[in-house]
């Protein structure tokens, strides 16, 4: 069973604002991403648990003229947000790894 990130072309992360991280997933072609799409293995709950917010606040948008899945989620590193005082990931530029290992069938 491969991997999101052994599938996808691009996988990254990145700040949608002080207080959230955009996830972007893109495939070289339509059917490696209709097969992800049809899988299902991008749940709203599944995102939630392994970042440990809520499901109803990870917002999944496929775009398939792209070829490509947007997840955005609120962030959970640093207290108060991107460059808080202990923040680890000021870009959020490394978030993007728990998703990279979802197996998809």
């Amino acid at each position: 069973m491969p991997t999101i990130q052994q599938l996808a072309t691009v996988l990254r992360s990145k700040n949608a604002g002080p207080f959230q991280i955009t996830l972007d997933i893109i495939f070289a072609d339509a059917a490696t991403w209709q097969h992800v799409v049809d899988a299902g293995v991008l749940s709203a709950d599944r995102i939630a648990a392994l970042y440990g917010v809520e499901a109803d606040e990870v917002s999944i948008i496929p775009f398939a003229r792209a070829h490509a899945i947007k997840v955005t989620l609120p962030r959970t590193i640093g207290l108060r947000g991107s460059g808080s005082a202990f923040d680890r990931d000021v870009y959020g530029a490394q978030q993007h790894g728990l998703l990279g290992e979802i197996r998809c069938d």
